[in-house]
This record gives structure tokens, C-alpha cells and sequence, in this order.
């Protein structure tokens, strides 16, 4: 599409080793997918941005082809994942990009380890306070089926997730029910993870720019996007109109633009700023 080639790679981690993909050059992006993709959910998304940055796109821990924990994950322990593939990659301070699941990693990575972290984008990301965190307690599984001998349970993972996919892109599907298949009995430990996470104290604790993405049809996160925005000091809330829950590879180029322009501003005003000090 852009002529940029995407590299693929693996960092040694102490935990184990991390897939990733990789475009581009100057400043570094990471961007965290949601539950149960993998790097896959960015691979148009990449070579645009990698026009203008180090664009990496990293498998989080316990799925794709990066390693499989022998516990079960939180998302604390996921947001250390991301840790140690950014020192294996000795990147010290990247802008991190997440979606759904993807969001909430990269806002405890802000959170904890805020001088590691320049911008923060959070794609489509569920606002948790404690009153979400009840009712997701009696939520039924996600993407958890059991598995028959015929195979009906692709189908029906398929068709659980077709309202939420534009009509028209089996292609979208075709590529989640791929990286479902590959979490096998782990494809529901992000999700639980995300409903167990203390969100609104970490949110607080934010201070880089941060920008709230949120598509407007997607049931599970636009809801929150403006309270998500209020939690976090300055944060700026956009909206994609037509954005659904695979919103990164449903519109990539839209949705490389909104990070792109974002980024962009950020650094056009702290230059103003820095120019009108050094006048003064």
C-alpha cells in the first residue's frame, strides 16, 4: 500500500521471547491490540505511520506468537510485558497506541511508568470504575466457546461477533476468529483481566498528552469515552463516526490520521511553547 516494508522480529525478554512487527524510522509508536488479535490488528496501519515514525506494532504476552505466561495475566502484568520488550528493544520513552483491551495496557503503562511514555492514544477503551466492574461480574463470556467435534463453535464465535463487524468484511472476521484460535483456552483472559482493573485510580495518575479515541459504533467502549476523557487531566476526546470494534483494520487509514494528527499537534504546540519561552 505505502512501498514501506513491515519487518517482523522477536525481542528476549526475561519472561520469554515477544513478537513484534516493525516500519519506518524517527521517533517510536507501540501500538497494543485488543483481545485476542495480535499484531495482525495493525499490519495496514503500520506503513502509514511508519512515513513519519518508528512504527511497532508488539504482540502482548499470552498472545499471538509471543510467549504464553505459565499464570494467569492482570493487566499490570501485561503492562510489564510491554516493559521489558521496550527495554529489549532499548527504547527508553515511546507514544503508545492501544485499542480495547490494548487501551487499558497502555493506560497502566502511563500510569506506572510515566517516563517511559511521551503521548498517549487510547483507542476505543472501556472506562472501569467500580460500578462497571459490578456489572461486568454477571457479564456472560466474550469470545469463550466450547469446542465440538463438527467445528459449530467457529460458527458460533463467528456469529457472536458479526454484530459488531461492518457487514460486507468477512475478511475482519476471517482475521479475529485466526488470532482467537491461536489463545486457544487463554482467549478470554484479557477480558477478564480488563474487568478486574482498578481503572479510575490509575486514570488519575496520568500526566502526558493523551488523546481518547472513540468510534461511534461501538457499543462496549464509546459509552465511556467521554468520562474516560474527564479522568484523565487534559486529556482530548475525538471521535471516528462509523468507528465499530475493529475500527483499526476497518478504517486504517482514518484511523492512522487521527494518530498521526494528534501526534502532530502535540508537537506543534510544546515547539510554540518552547519558542515563546526562549523569546521572552
Amino acid at each position: 500500500m505505502s512501498g514501506i516494508a513491515v519487518r517482523r522480529g522477536f525481542a528476549d525478554t526475561s519472561g520469554g521471547q515477544i513478537h513484534y512487527a516493525t516500519c519506518g524510522n524517527g521517533k517510536p509508536v507501540l501500538f497494543l491490540h485488543q483481545t485476542p488479535r495480535s499484531w495482525d490488528e495493525y499490519s495496514e496501519v503500520l506503513p502509514i505511520v511508519g512515513k513519519k515514525y518508528h512504527a511497532i506494532a508488539m504482540d502482548t504476552i499470552g498472545f499471538g506468537d509471543s510467549y504464553r505466561p505459565e499464570t494467569r495475566c492482570s493487566i499490570e502484568s501485561y503492562a510489564c510485558g510491554v516493559i521489558d520488550f521496550l527495554d529489549a528493544m532499548s527504547i527508553d520513552r515511546t507514544s503508545i497506541v492501544g485499542h480495547h483491551t490494548g487501551g487499558v495496557i497502555a493506560l497502566e503503562v502511563a500510569a506506572s511508568f510515566p517516563q517511559r511514555i511521551e503521548r498517549l492514544i487510547l483507542s476505543s477503551t472501556p472506562f472501569l470504575d467500580a460500578e462497571e466492574r459490578e456489572r461486568r461480574k454477571s457479564r456472560p463470556p466474550i469470545d469463550e466457546v466450547h469446542v465440538r467435534d463438527d467445528g459449530s463453535h467457529l460458527t458460533e464465535l463467528w456469529q457472536r461477533r458479526m454484530p459488531f463487524y461492518p457487514a460486507n468484511r468477512p475478511d475482519l472476521l476471517r482475521r479475529f476468529i485466526i488470532d482467537a484460535l491461536r489463545t486457544a483456552e487463554r482467549v478470554e483472559e484479557g477480558h477478564q483481566a480488563v474487568s478486574k482493573y482498578r481503572m479510575e485510580e490509575k486514570a488519575t495518575l496520568i500526566q502526558t498528552p493523551t488523546l481518547v479515541l472513540a468510534g461511534t459504533e461501538d457499543p462496549f467502549s464509546y459509552p465511556h469515552a467521554k468520562n474516560l476523557g474527564r479522568a484523565i487531566k487534559g486529556a482530548q476526546v475525538a471521535e471516528l463516526p462509523g468507528g465499530m470494534v475493529p475500527m483499526v483494520d476497518q478504517m486504517p487509514e482514518r484511523f492512522a490520521g487521527a494518530v498521526l494528527d494528534f501526534l502532530s499537534a502535540v508537537t506543534e504546540t510544546e515547539n510554540a511553547g518552547t519558542g515563546s519561552a526562549s523569546s521572552s
